[in-house]
């Protein structure tokens, strides 16, 4: 088992610390990747994805951290990001063996990084995880924790799409509008449902056949078309990317704005393809609702866990996202800037200022 640290800033981007561990017995391949502890430990999931290269789930590990930093800031959390990924098909490599020499991995920062469920790995995968640290969280309720982070996920979602339908439209709701979903998975089919109670017309599309049978078992009513390419052409009022990331490309744009879609916002994390789109999107009279932000319901859920879970305590929390998003969309209105870069001001200005906070020696509590 070897764990070896590139140190920090290895991106030369922020970082503070990226980890390569590989255990041999187990066939265990994965990087973990902390950006920046400024407002407390490093949280953030766990992906298991078949990377063509160490190179590639290098690159996905110091995007995906960087964005937690984000998200947890803007979420009001009083913790930094990280992510982890395990470089592999879950289908197929992944084992109690493997997943426990990860867990040693984590254990070994000793609490600079909090893992969780992500692309690839579920509730039950992080029970086996948890055997080996106590720095986890997304377990079974059986085992104290809060379950499937994919409820609040969608939740959040739901809050900053009401949200951009306000931005939008002047009413916070769903109801007449034909909203494209794009991955109906651990949140997609979630968020289906909240749209569908709001009176919104549905039509998804998934690489998975399987996922689209269950949203169609559930939920009759929704149209499927065979690929995102039918879904970018199918009259949309509001599109919600739901799967990976980089959704959010050139020519995608193009075609929301050829088709005459008003509003962008999904679940998938990393959704702008390259800096410049979230410009792109402004110029053509797109609202875009930063993918950090209203994605967030998920890390407030499982970062809930570590006080002691209380769903209802969390779902108020992710009712928030609501308020923050409209917050972002009236100051990237006031400065001429697009939502993204209003996100990220507001995001790095509780960082720096929080940040500077902690930096400041607290002395040792007095002894009796």
């Amino acid at each position: 088992m070897l764990g070896r640290v590139f140190g920090t800033d290895p991106d030369g981007e922020g970082h503070e610390q990226v980890v390569l561990c590989h255990d041999r017995s187990s066939g265990l391949k994965a990087i973990i990747a902390i950006h920046s502890t400024a407002l407390g430990p490093a949280l953030g999931g766990t992906r298991f994805f078949p990377y063509a290269t160490e190179e590639e789930a290098l690159q996905d590990a110091l995007n995906l951290s960087r964005g937690m930093s984000y998200k947890n800031a803007l979420a009001g959390l009083d913790l930094g990001g990280g992510k982890a990924v395990i470089i592999g098909d879950p289908g197929r490599d992944k084992s109690e063996a493997l997943l426990r020499a990860y867990g040693r991995f984590v254990q070994s920062l000793r609490g600079r990084y909090v893992t969780a469920c992500d692309v690839g790995t579920y509730v039950q995968d992080m029970d086996v995880v948890a055997r080996e640290t106590e720095f986890v969280t997304g377990r079974s309720p059986e085992h104290g924790g809060a379950g499937d982070s994919s409820v609040l996920t969608a939740f959040g979602v739901f809050q900053g799409m009401r949200a951009s339908a306000r931005a939008r439209w002047g009413q916070p709701t769903l109801r007449g509008k034909r909203v494209g979903v794009a991955g109906v998975g651990k949140v997609g089919h979630y968020l289906v449902g909240h749209l569908l109670e709001d009176g919104a017309a549905v039509v998804v599309t998934d690489v998975s056949e399987a996922a689209v049978n269950r949203v169609r078992a559930a939920h009759p009513e929704v149209e499927v078309v065979a690929d995102t390419a039918a879904l970018l052409n199918a009259s949309l009022d509001v599109y919600a990317p739901c799967a990976l990331g980089g959704a959010l490309t050139d020519d995608t744009v193009a075609a929301l704005g050829a088709a005459g879609t008003a509003v962008v916002c999904g679940a998938a994390n990393n959704q702008l393809a390259h800096p410049g789109v979230e410009k792109d999107l402004a110029d053509r009279g797109i609202l875009y609702a930063p993918d950090y932000l209203v994605n967030s319901g998920g890390v407030i859920q499982v970062a809930d866990e570590i006080e002691g879970f209380n769903f209802d305590r969390a779902k108020n929390k992710a009712t928030r996202i609501f308020d923050t998003a409209l917050e972002i969309f009236t100051r990237a209105a006031a400065d001429g800037v697009p939502p993204a870069v209003a996100a990220d001001r507001l995001a790095e200005k509780r960082m720096r200022e929080i940040g500077a906070l902690r930096s400041v020696l607290l002395p040792a509590a007095r002894r009796s």
